[in-house]
């Protein structure tokens, strides 16, 4: 009888959001103990410096979370930074270690799925994000929100599981991609610019393979 309630409960129990998702995971486990906290986002920092973006240009990392990078892009003299994640608890993290520096960045919180950019950008960063778009539907609306929000003769900086990577993080499965793969996804919108592929140390020793990919949006869509 109990494994039948049991049953019951779980299917008719309330899917859990992203949103609530996130949020339990980010009040669980301090920003150094997640699988993909890296101290200093070399691959990431060394795209961005190769867009040829300058420091007034307008960037916005999208799943940023309690990432270390806005720290590092703020310390490398950009000063019109964005970070966008579906969890407030992550954005708390990263505001309470910039300090004073966190009221000089906009924070916003939102599921890039259904987000509504207000102002357009030169350059967005994403890292692993969008492999947790198992849905075509929610991979659509994350472009649909990117070629809104991305200024033409902008440039992609996007990083996600490599073909070879793990199935699953976080507790989600995940998609994941070459560069050719990622390039279809995105449409002829983008050209692609670079690739590079990292091998990811965890913080419990694990290693995990992403594939990081620099695109240049060529045209309005």
């Amino acid at each position: 009888m109990k494994h039948l309630l049991h049953g019951l409960r779980s299917r008719f129990a309330k899917p859990v959001s992203r949103r609530q998702h996130w949020e339990s995971v980010y009040l669980s486990k301090a920003p150094t103990e997640v699988s993909w906290f890296q101290d200093r986002p070399g691959q990431s920092l060394d795209f961005i410096a190769a867009s040829g973006v300058g420091k007034e240009g307008r960037i916005i990392d999208v799943g940023g979370g309690s990432s270390n990078l806005v720290d590092h892009l703020w310390q490398d003299g950009y000063r019109r930074i964005s970070v966008l994640d579906v969890s407030e608890p992550a954005l708390g993290h990263a505001r309470s270690r910039l300090g004073p520096v966190a009221g000089h960045i906009d924070w916003v919180v939102g599921d890039i799925t259904e987000w509504q950019p207000d102002r357009r950008y030169d350059l967005w960063h994403d890292r692993a994000v969008f492999h947790f778009l198992t849905d075509g539907r929610h991979r659509a609306a994350y472009c649909t929100a990117l070629t809104r929000a991305l200024a033409p003769g902008g440039h992609l900086v996007i990083a996600t599981f490599a073909l070879d990577g793990p199935r699953r993080c976080g507790g989600l499965a995940v998609r994941r991609y070459s560069p050719e793969t990622m390039a279809d996804e995105l449409g002829p919108g983008f050209q692609l610019e670079d690739t590079a592929v990292e091998e990811h140390a965890t913080p419990s020793g694990h290693s995990q393979k992403f594939v990081y990919c620099r695109f240049r949006r060529i045209r309005a869509s």
